[in-house]
């Protein structure tokens, strides 16, 4: 058994643990295998291990990167957007984590609307007010869900956060908290289903699922430390 394989049994079975604690299916959450910065072999060997869903957080990456892997995995767009990638980006995923914008919201209903899409999207939320991150603020995005549900194109499933970087896993459980809350009110406030919480990474994903995360981003519990890039030396 390779490391990569080992290591998604292990992230698995925490995944199973942490949903019996909160008395869920883990059936309910789906494993995000982040990739990025990793290379087309290691996802192969996730693949033969199992995994068919995979993120990636650059379009660039994923356009050199997607091509080589098997057409029947599914991938998942995690990183913020750049507005000029949004068409290629459409093109590479099933799902964007991260609309952390009305005027992202609008750029890709044009885009999709030209292609002939309907994206499915999640929104992203800022839910500590981070100066450092994109998303919205909870306030922001009860004022913009009006508009945001006018773009005829966009299939909204649900919300996305980044909470603040912490030394222990608990501490984002707050976070994890006050997103699920938002939810539940943006659905009764708005008649809506938003049925997806992408909440939890390596550090703190138990914690998410127990929070109620329907989908996990989960890169260096799998693949292991990220590899740098050609200019980040």
């Amino acid at each position: 058994m390779s490391s990569i394989a080992g290591n998604l049994e292990r992230v698995r079975q925490q995944i199973v643990s942490a949903a019996a604690k909160s008395g869920r299916s883990a059936d309910a959450v789906e494993l995000v295998a982040i990739s990025k910065t990793h290379s087309a072999e290691s996802v192969r060997e996730a693949v033969e291990a199992g995994q068919i869903l995979f993120g990636e957080s650059r379009v660039q990456e994923a356009r050199a990167k997607i091509p080589e892997l098997s057409s029947n995995l599914r991938w998942h767009f995690v990183g913020h957007l750049q507005k000029n990638k949004v068409r290629h980006a459409l093109s590479l995923f099933e799902m964007i984590h991260s609309v952390d914008s009305l005027e992202l919201a609008q750029d890709i209903n044009r885009v999709a609307d030209e292609e002939g899409l309907h994206p499915r999207v999640l929104l992203e939320v800022n839910v500590a007010g981070e100066g450092s991150k994109f998303g919205f603020g909870p306030d922001d995005l009860r004022q913009q869900m009006e508009p945001l549900l006018k773009l005829p194109r966009l299939s909204i499933e649900g919300l996305m956060c980044i909470p603040p970087l912490a030394v222990e896993s608990e501490e984002s459980r707050k976070f994890f908290v006050q997103v699920r809350e938002l939810r539940d009110s943006l659905e009764k406030e708005f008649n809506m289903k938003l049925p997806q919480l992408s909440m939890g990474m390596t550090q703190d994903f138990p914690i998410g699922i127990e929070e109620g995360a329907t989908l996990v981003r989960v890169g260096t519990a799998i693949f292991g430390e990220r590899r740098a890039r050609k200019g980040d030396l």
